[in-house]
């Protein structure tokens, strides 16, 4: 790894609250234009306002760990949400694998953690950016797609009744999310 792609000593990847994060590198992957494939993911600035840290586990580049925040106005506003990222050896040409950690009731999420979502799978670009897979999971939070779902029994109740979907949605969110 060149000293260019190595993590900045002494950052976490933790993101404030406040307009200094733009300060700060952030964990982001390579792009297409890096010449070494095999090269695990850098530090980038910019995360979305809901998720909150992103960066490795411990020396292991390829292995990081997220944090996001239920986004406002959400059934999920107030939990915290823990999510894993793993990257391959062939990142950036292949997807990282992101999962939830924490439980979620969301038609687009299983009980495992696995995302249903089209760039961590078929519209996957080398040119995506973690910041940008992380405001794509903070919007699917916002907007499910009940169309393509993973659960398909909470998709059927989010279009048939969503009160009480909301409801439910709202109860794990205070139970496993705070």
């Amino acid at each position: 790894m060149s000293a260019s792609q190595a993590p900045q000593p002494g950052t976490s990847g933790n993101l404030p609250s406040s307009a200094s994060s733009q300060s700060r590198p952030r964990p982001s992957p390579p792009s297409s234009a890096d010449k070494d494939a095999k090269t695990p993911p850098k530090l980038t600035k910019n995360l979305s306002t809901s998720a909150r840290s992103a960066g490795p586990k411990g020396d292991n580049l390829y292995e990081w760990v997220s944090t996001i925040l239920g986004p406002k106005g959400s059934v999920y506003e107030g939990g915290v949400f823990f999510l894993d990222i793993h990257f391959s050896p062939d990142y950036p040409f292949k997807p990282p694998k992101v999962v939830f950690r924490t439980r979620i009731y969301h038609c687009n999420i299983n009980s495992q953690g696995v995302i249903c979502l089209d760039i961590l799978k078929d519209n996957w670009s080398p040119a995506l950016t973690i910041s940008k897979v992380l405001l794509s999971v903070c919007s699917l939070l916002t907007d499910c797609n009940p169309h393509d779902p993973l659960v398909g029994n909470i998709a059927h109740q989010y279009t048939t009744n969503r009160e009480e979907h909301d409801r439910i949605a709202r109860q794990w969110t205070k139970r496993y999310a705070t």
